[in-house]
């Protein structure tokens, strides 16, 4: 239960973090946090919730950090539903709680920084290069995340690593999906977000879980009785 809590929570803030810096501060006229700042607002969620409570849950904040860990061999069948109901959960009370905030001065939620492609990509790029692109970014996420937890890795720098590594990720795809890497952080602002977001969540599901899968099973080749 504990673990579960803290997956709730971890991923509550990585959409209130995130999703709220790009939604209440990125575009305020000459104080704007810009692009860089969403970035960076994405990478701080992590880190701080890394060092927070990763040592009760591991951090996974994302269904498919879970399953890339889990194909991996780093994560047990057994917690995979559970780990991922509680990050969708946690991420869509998060949604609630920015669609509450963004719409008490009177406007509306606008896109709620939902992930698309085509004519709802910040750069219209199509559908072929925004499922490159999320299947890419997951990929070298998850081998980021299985590098930097490995036991022979340098102790007490993971939570430095991945919270970098998910800034970088965003410094490069904000411009073509509005970044996903992440299933739960789609699925609750497309929830709010409605029509376009909705029919073009598939992808913000299938891309990252196919990307980090494939991490997993290629980061097998680092264990040291593979060859």
């Amino acid at each position: 239960m504990r673990k579960i809590l803290a997956e709730f929570i971890g991923t509550f803030w990585l959409v209130l973090g995130g999703c709220g810096s790009a939604m209440l501060a990125a575009a305020i006229p000459g104080l704007g946090i810009g692009l860089l700042g969403v970035s960076l607002a994405f990478g701080l969620t992590v880190l701080t919730i890394a060092y927070s409570l990763g040592h009760i849950s591991g951090a996974h904040l994302n269904p498919a950090v879970s399953i890339g860990l889990y194909v991996g061999g780093r994560f047990n069948a057994k917690d995979l539903l559970p780990y991922i109901a509680a990050q969708v959960m946690g991420a869509t009370v998060a949604a609630g709680v920015l669609y509450l905030i963004v719409t008490g001065n009177g406007s509306d939620a606008g896109n709620f920084a939902a992930n698309g492609y085509g004519e709802h990509s910040p750069g219209h790029y199509n559908l072929f290069s925004a499922f490159l692109t999320e299947l890419v970014m997951t990929f070298m996420f998850l081998i980021v995340i299985l590098g930097a937890t490995d036991k022979r890795a340098p102790n007490g720098f993971a939570g430095i690593a991945i919270g970098l590594m998910l800034t970088l990720i965003h410094l490069i795809s904000i411009p073509v999906t509005n970044t996903s890497v992440n299933p739960a952080r789609s699925i609750s602002q497309a929830i709010f977000a409605g029509d376009w977001a909705v029919k073009q969540l598939w992808l913000f599901i299938i891309a990252p879980i196919l990307g980090a899968a494939l991490a997993g099973l290629v980061y097998r080749l680092f264990n040291e009785d593979f060859f």
